[in-house]
């Protein structure tokens, strides 16, 4: 219940914020993405090192207050420049904006989950860590509620203070979770990690596990990525207010996290507990591939769903980021219980950061590319396509990774037997 409550505010931090992002994005359009996504990689990869420094010499609760700290601090330094945006230009402010704002969603979250995967064993992951994405997937519908409701009233830049407050919350929780761990284990998960900083770097290279992973981040997360891309434009043709822009995309994240609310509620806990986390990267791969040729089929148009028009395009970003988001990242962590410790903190986090910014990086670049050969929306789709069908050959291998080791028992009777079948 800690978890799920201090994913929960986590959750809505970055998800007030994600739309102030979003609409930036929206005022210049795809063709400034790849320079948005370049730079975050860059970043990302100047942050790598640093971040397996702190890993290696700093306890657990140490890095997370840290951590958690400065992104709260620097929510609130970026208030006078939204200020100002009208003066600054979308341009300018989207790129420091999207940076940092890329750095915080994937090294809280990634921290957060890195955490996860640290307190609890294999077995148990595969029950509870659903539940605990369900808290995280609460706050990302409570995030965009908020903006919604706030935006018109407060506008965009003091929307970045309630951010920090709620991630400030998340981080006392996870601070009382931290210790009351180490109070019951024996053994203390909270000392430093240590090893190499470029560990995860060099894991990446040595572990099957990591490379599937490393892939399966670039295909599985480029459809998503160029769903973005193509709305962009979208927004950029006929959303010219950025008021308008910031509800729009605040509408996009709702539908998405309520998507995921259903998956959790229904469909990923029992795939996870019955079939196994390797089901839960498939069956996502797969949703990619479908969404996929419908807009090969339907185009980008309007289409008509439950007696609401929409873009094809939003469909196919709410059903791919629902099921990212709903099912592969909760299958994506439990698997993670079963690596060493260093690989779930450095190895995950190299992945999960700079590897994510590299795949977007070639998506963008390469809608970009296609865009100006001219190729239509629908001719991106059917390429996207062929990349879902062999991201979905490489979630089945993910999951019978030969380096994973073998599940953890969670109770005394399961120990018992383990313990039997060695004998």
């Amino acid at each position: 219940m800690l978890s799920a409550v201090a994913f929960f505010f986590v959750m809505t931090a970055y998800y007030i914020i994600r739309p102030v992002r979003d609409q930036l994005s929206g005022a210049v359009g795809s063709q400034s993405l790849p320079l948005f996504y370049a730079s975050t990689f860059a970043v990302m990869l100047l942050l790598t090192p640093i971040f397996g420094a702190l890993v290696s010499r700093f306890p657990r609760k140490r890095l997370l207050s840290w951590s958690y700290s400065f992104f709260a601090l620097c929510l609130l330094a970026f208030v006078p420049a939204f200020m100002a945006q009208d003066r600054i230009g979308a341009r300018e402010l989207g790129v420091s904006f999207f940076i940092w704002a890329s750095v915080f969603n994937l090294f809280v979250v990634s921290l957060f989950w890195s955490f996860m995967a640290d307190i609890f064993q294999s077995v148990q992951a595969r029950r509870v860590f659903p539940l605990i994405a369900l808290g995280g997937m609460a706050g990302a519908i409570f995030g965009p509620l908020v903006t919604k409701a706030l935006v018109q009233v407060i506008g965009v830049a003091a929307l970045l203070v309630v951010s920090a407050v709620a991630l400030l919350v998340a981080l006392a929780f996870l601070r009382v979770l931290s210790s009351r761990h180490d109070c019951r284990e024996e053994t203390r998960n909270d000392e430093p990690i240590g090893g190499s900083l470029w560990a995860g770097v060099k894991e990446l290279w040595t572990r099957p596990f990591l490379r599937y992973m490393a892939i399966l981040m670039v295909l599985g997360d480029g459809i998503g990525t160029l769903a973005y891309a193509l709305m962009a434009d979208y927004t950029k043709a006929h959303l010219p207010d950025r008021i308008a822009r910031t509800s729009f995309y605040n509408d996009l994240d709702l539908a998405t996290n309520l998507l995921g609310v259903v998956l959790q509620l229904t469909l990923t806990r029992w795939l996870l507990i019955r079939k196994g986390a390797g089901w839960g990267l498939v069956v996502p791969s797969l949703v990619n591939l479908a969404l996929l040729l419908f807009v090969v089929v339907l185009g980008i148009g309007n289409v008509n769903l439950f007696g609401l028009v929409t873009p094809m395009l939003a469909v196919m970003m709410v059903g791919s980021r629902g099921f990212a988001y709903g099912m592969t990242k909760p299958a994506v962590d439990a698997l993670y219980t079963r690596v060493p410790r260093e690989t779930r903190y450095k190895g995950k986090n190299f992945v999960e950061t700079a590897i994510w910014r590299f795949g977007d990086v070639l998506v963008t670049s390469g809608v970009s590319l296609l865009g100006a050969l001219g190729v239509a929306a629908t001719g991106m789709a059917g390429i996207g396509a062929g990349v879902s069908a062999l991201a979905t050959w490489v979630a089945a291998r993910a999951g019978r990774s030969p380096d994973l080791l073998p599940e953890q028992p969670t109770d005394g009777r399961q120990v018992e037997q383990a313990k039997a079948a060695e004998a």
